[in-house]
C-alpha cells in the first residue's frame, strides 16, 4: 500500500466499509456463514462436515466456491478490458450485487442470491492489481492487522511515522461497515444491501471523475 496514492487508499477504505457492511448483513441472514470472510467459511465448513452437517458443510463450501468464481471472473474482466479496467471490475461488482438484492426482493433467491453476493466480494478483491496479484486486499484484515503492527514496531523504532496508519483506515473501515450492516439488517432487512448497491456506485462515480481529471497520468499498480 505504500505505493498507491491517497485517493486510492481512500477508494480501498470505501470499499472494505462496504465489504464489512455486506458481510454483516449476509452474516446474520444466513445465521452465521459469511459472503466475503472464505477463512471462517472454509472452519463453519470442516466443523460442519465432522458433525454430519451436510447442509453447513454446502453452504459454507457453496459460498467459498462462488468467491473464487467472482475472483476468477473479475480477473479475467480485467485482462479482456483495453483500458480504465479498474473501473470494469467496480461495474462488474456494483452490478452483481444489486443482482443478487434483486433476487431477495424477487422471493427466489434461495441460495443463489448468497452466492451471487460471495461472487461480489470475491470480484472486489481484483479491484486493485498489479502485475496479476492483488496489492490491496478489501475484504479480509488478517495479513492488513500483521502489516499493521510490522509497520507500528517500525515506527516505534525510528521507522517511517505513518504507514502503519494505512493499513488501521482499511481495519476501521471494515469493522465500522460491519456495525452499520449489522443495524442496518435490523432495521430494514435484506433492503439494508440497496445501501451499500448505492455506496458502490458512488465508488463508481468517484473513481470515474478522477480517470477523467488526470486521463494523462500512468496509474501506480500499470492496470487502472
Amino acid at each position: 500500500m505504500q505505493s498507491h496514492r491517497r485517493s486510492e487508499i481512500m477508494l480501498a477504505a470505501v470499499l472494505s466499509g462496504a465489504a464489512g457492511f455486506i458481510d454483516a448483513v449476509g452474516f446474520i441472514h444466513l445465521g452465521g456463514y459469511f459472503v466475503s470472510f472464505m477463512s471462517g467459511n472454509s472452519t463453519r465448513g470442516a466443523t460442519a462436515l465432522a458433525e454430519g452437517n451436510w447442509s453447513g458443510f454446502a453452504m459454507a463450501f457453496g459460498l467459498v466456491a462462488a468467491f473464487l468464481v467472482g475472483v476468477v471472473s473479475a480477473a479475467i474482466l480485467r485482462r479482456l478490458v483495453p483500458s480504465r479496467k479498474r473501473m470494469a471490475v467496480l461495474l462488474y461488482v456494483t452490478a452483481a450485487l444489486a443482482s443478487a438484492v434483486v433476487l431477495f426482493e424477487l422471493g427466489i433467491g434461495g441460495w443463489a442470491a448468497p452466492a451471487v453476493m460471495a461472487l461480489a466480494m470475491g470480484a472486489e478483491n481484483v479491484v486493485f492489481e498489479r502485475d496479476g496479484e492483488v496489492s490491496i486486499g478489501l475484504t479480509y484484515m488478517t495479513g492488513t492487522l500483521v502489516k499493521m503492527g510490522q509497520h507500528l514496531a517500525s515506527a516505534l523504532t525510528g521507522g517511517d511515522r505513518g504507514l502503519w496508519r494505512r493499513y488501521a483506515l482499511l481495519w476501521l473501515s471494515l469493522t465500522t461497515g460491519s456495525i452499520v450492516g449489522g443495524f442496518a439488517y435490523l432495521a430494514v432487512d435484506l433492503n439494508a444491501l440497496w445501501i451499500a448497491v448505492a455506496l458502490l456506485a458512488l465508488a463508481v462515480v468517484v473513481n470515474g471523475r478522477e480517470f477523467q481529471v488526470t486521463p494523462g497520468a500512468r496509474p501506480l499498480n500499470g492496470t487502472g
